[in-house]
């Protein structure tokens, strides 16, 4: 199986409710033989108080109670999930709420529990051993216990701040993964893809249209250094590629190298997904915000709550190198161009959106402040150009949204709480 494969199947399976429920199943019929099996050897196991009736009259019971929670959980799942998507985002469909093992593992144990139960009650008259009644009796009590959690579990997830802290988290894990240095104040070797010259060859998109959403860039630096030539992604992760748009540059002798080996480097999707995208939990965030922002919602304080992730993870990527577009062999020798976000993608992907939106509104215009303020605090002097340019832009959006100079004058005060905080003019 090619790369590309492979990760699409391992991001389906990431993304799958029904894995883990399947794989319960197929576990129960192990588990249930396996105590059958074991019976003999486990004789301390106390004789069931109940007779026949009263074990089918349990065990029934058990499978109404599990098959109530797979309903209960499914249904009120679809319409957590609707109401999620229409006041937060769509996004976070896949990047969280499909994603959440706590989910997949209780419904997971609901099955188990089910299939162990009817298992029990069909080796009832065929005297079924004490200890499997016993464990279904077990599975009964602690299916009920995580029902009750899963329905507290679910309401704190569904919350603004639970979504937005956990894209917020994925997000920190892409940021790490994508830029694992540190910022560096020294000028990289490479500074621009003009020094390369006019390409080889060209390899056009042969696949159907789609976006970016992986690479597999040890194998391009393994095949650009065997073939002692240069390889350049056309495109970024999370880029739309159309039929017969240009997906490879070639440069000196990695024209050799198939096309259909270099496609297979490449993972293509649907719909943009967090593992190597480290723009993507931006995205996901601002998406949140302007919609909180929008007229028909007009909630600043969750656009705020959106602010300080933002802020967070701006604040990571401030601290790295994001210079690693050009990856080198063991000699030091260019091999591979691949393009990732500037620092200057990200603050305007922070900023932009939310103050074109928000600006109007005290708490975004304070909090959007505060924040530009304190990066320009903590972070390096190469980062401070960027963030002075998208305060300037706040100073003058704020001259055109606010009739009364004092409105104005508030607006323009520093405050992490949005309004409400200590606030010095």
């Amino acid at each position: 199986m090619s790369w590309s494969k492979l990760y699409a199947l391992k991001s389906y399976m990431r993304a799958s409710l029904w894995i883990i429920p399947f794989l319960a199943l197929i576990a129960q019929q192990a588990f249930f033989r396996a105590v059958l099996t074991s019976e003999k050897w486990i004789p301390w196991v106390p004789p069931w108080p109940l007779g026949v009736d009263g074990t089918v009259a349990a065990m029934q019971a058990i499978v109404s109670l599990a098959l109530s929670f797979l309903v209960f959980t499914f249904g009120s799942l679809l319409v957590a999930i609707q109401i999620a998507s229409g006041q937060l985002t769509p996004r976070i469909i896949a990047t969280t709420l499909l994603r959440d093992n706590v989910i997949r593992f209780t419904v997971g144990l609901f099955i188990f529990t089910l299939l162990f139960a009817i298992g029990a009650i069909s080796r009832v008259n065929a005297s079924a051993p004490a200890s499997i009644v016993w464990i279904s009796a077990a599975l009964g009590v602690l299916s009920l216990a995580a029902f009750l959690y899963l329905i507290d579990y679910s309401a704190r997830l569904l919350r603004p701040i639970s979504i937005i802290h956990s894209v917020a988290e994925q997000g920190f894990t892409v940021i790490e993964n994508v830029y694992p240095e540190r910022w560096k104040e020294t000028v990289g070797q490479f500074q621009a893809r003009d020094t390369l010259g006019n390409p080889d060859e060209v390899v056009l998109h042969a696949g159907s249209s789609d976006i970016i959403l992986a690479v597999d860039v040890k194998s391009l630096l393994i095949r650009a250094t065997r073939a002692d030539g240069v390889v350049e992604l056309a495109a970024r992760v999370g880029d739309f590629v159309a039929y017969g748009q240009p997906l490879f540059r070639l440069y000196g002798g990695a024209r050799t190298i198939p096309a259909s080996e270099l496609g297979r480097s490449v993972a293509f999707g649907r719909e943009r997904t967090m593992e190597q995208d480290p723009t993507f939990a931006f995205r996901v965030i601002v998406d949140i915000a302007t919609k909180a922002l929008s007229k028909a919602i007009n909630d600043a304080t969750t656009a705020v709550l959106a602010i300080d992730q933002l802020h967070r993870l701006l604040g990571s990527v401030g601290g790295r190198d994001l210079r690693n577009e050009f990856l080198c062999d063991g000699s030091g020798r260019l091999r591979v161009v691949y393009p990732t976000p500037d620092w200057e993608d990200f603050v305007q992907l922070t900023c932009r959106e939310i103050r074109i939106y928000g600006a109007e509104n005290l708490q975004i215009a304070r909090r959007l402040r505060a924040m530009i303020d304190n990066l320009e605090n903590v972070l390096p002097e190469g980062r401070k150009q960027a963030l002075r340019a998208e305060r300037d832009l706040l100073d003058r959006m704020i001259d055109g949204a606010y009739l009364l100079p004092e409105d104005a004058a508030l607006a323009r005060i520093a405050d992490t709480q949005g309004l409400g905080g200590s606030a010095e003019a």
